[in-house]
């Protein structure tokens, strides 16, 4: 008992004390922040908000600030610009519209700096240039949006060799609802995007994957594989990824000092990589191809130089242009062309589809593309859509493109 005591003793007293600690006041919530500062969530910003009349509200707060102005798409054009107003607070405020249904790009300048709304989670990317968006809902801009219920498909993000390019390059590859599960195979859509822009951006501004799936589910479309790569060939892939491999700068002057190396790697390496590692029907009545802008000048670049490799061909805000040195025969070039479009047209073409928007700067050269194939009697399915050179048309090209094929 005498070795064991003072050990009760300790615990005993230890014991005591806790009770004791237990019987006193909590600390109050006064002394609590004089030791630390409560912390307090800020209010939360909602910009852009969609209004039940299609009406939308930006919102920014900068309290330093003295003017804020935003420039959308929904504008008469990219130098327009509407003010937002400030408070006593700091907070800046716009409502405009009702807007009609579709997706709209925007940006905000303060104070002189560009910049995106900082409370808007939605951002896309159009090779160097970031802009907020936000979708007004309605028929026309339905097959923007994932819906709940609709079979997804999938983008991944793949990279090849290219032997004519010199390098391993990076495609972005949409397989539809069900590809993994069966041993189906699906005709192929190879789409070409524009100069400045990369293989990410007919996902990001095209919402190709989206248009697709519904497309898709509502029997609009076939299931297919749709293939879009990066058009410049100086580039391994997107460069907020990968970084140039050859030339810096300018798209449209990569693609002049490259000329035809990007669509000889398309058909040499790019198709046969796609038909040795995916489920793919081959021949020419299962392959298409389309292209915007410069996507649309490789287009014809390719199915006028390998006739007979495609059945569909899309040409959107693109027509007939020269490019080269300044001492080129012109008129050479063009019965060069002539003569490849009529072995187009003899190679059993199924479908030519042309868009184009009224108020498109490059819409003259679409009326030399038609001329010159009305000239060969080459039958072609034609639209033109109000606006000019943007993303608005794209989206509805391709909704209106992809029905046809297959």
């Amino acid at each position: 008992m005498k070795k064991i005591f003072p050990i009760i003793v300790t615990f005993v007293t230890v014991l005591l004390a806790s009770v004791s600690a237990l019987g006193q006041q909590p600390t109050t919530t006064a002394t609590a922040s004089a030791a630390r500062p409560q912390f307090r969530t800020p209010p939360r910003i909602i910009s852009p908000e969609i209004l039940p009349d299609n009406k939308v509200s930006f919102r920014v707060y900068a309290k330093d600030a003295t003017k804020i102005t935003v420039s959308g798409e929904w504008q008469d054009g990219p130098n327009s610009t509407e003010a937002l107003v400030r408070n006593d607070t700091g907070l800046f405020t716009l409502t405009l519209g009702p807007l009609k249904p579709e997706l709209y790009g925007y940006t905000f300048n303060v104070d002189g700096a560009r910049t995106i709304d900082p409370n808007n989670v939605q951002v896309r990317r159009d090779g160097t240039r970031y802009a907020s968006f936000f979708i007004i809902p309605g028929i026309e801009s339905d097959l923007y949006v994932q819906k709940p219920g609709v079979p997804h498909g999938n983008v991944s993000k793949v990279w090849y060799n290219s032997p004519v390019l010199g390098m391993d390059r990076r495609v972005y590859v949409y397989t539809p609802a069900g590809y993994e599960k069966g041993n189906q195979k699906y005709p192929v859509f190879y789409l070409l995007h524009g100069a400045g822009g990369d293989e990410d951006a007919w996902t990001n501004m095209g919402r190709a994957a989206q248009i697709m799936d519904n497309l898709i589910a509502r029997g609009k479309a076939k299931p297919m594989i749709v293939v879009m790569t990066n058009g410049n060939a100086n580039q391994a892939g997107a460069p907020n990824d990968v970084t140039d491999v050859t030339l810096q700068g300018d798209a449209m002057a990569a693609y002049q000092k490259l000329a035809g190396k990007f669509e000889a790697h398309l058909v040499k390496d790019l198709v046969p990589f796609i038909e040795n590692n995916y489920k793919v029907i081959t021949g020419k009545d299962n392959r298409a191809i389309a292209g915007l802008s410069m996507g649309g000048m490789q287009t014809q670049t390719i199915t006028n130089d390998n006739p007979g490799m495609f059945s569909y061909v899309g040409v959107f805000s693109m027509g007939i242009m020269n490019f080269g040195p300044q001492n080129q025969d012109a008129a050479k070039l063009d019965q060069e062309r002539e003569t490849k479009i009529e072995a187009l047209k003899n190679s059993g073409c199924k479908l030519y589809w042309i868009g184009v928007g009224k108020d498109d700067f490059l819409y003259q050269s679409v009326v030399k593309l038609r001329s010159t194939l009305d000239k060969h009697n080459f039958k072609y399915t034609y639209r033109e859509s109000s606006g000019g050179h943007t993303w608005t048309n794209w989206r509805i090209y391709l909704s209106e493109f992809a029905p046809q094929l297959f």
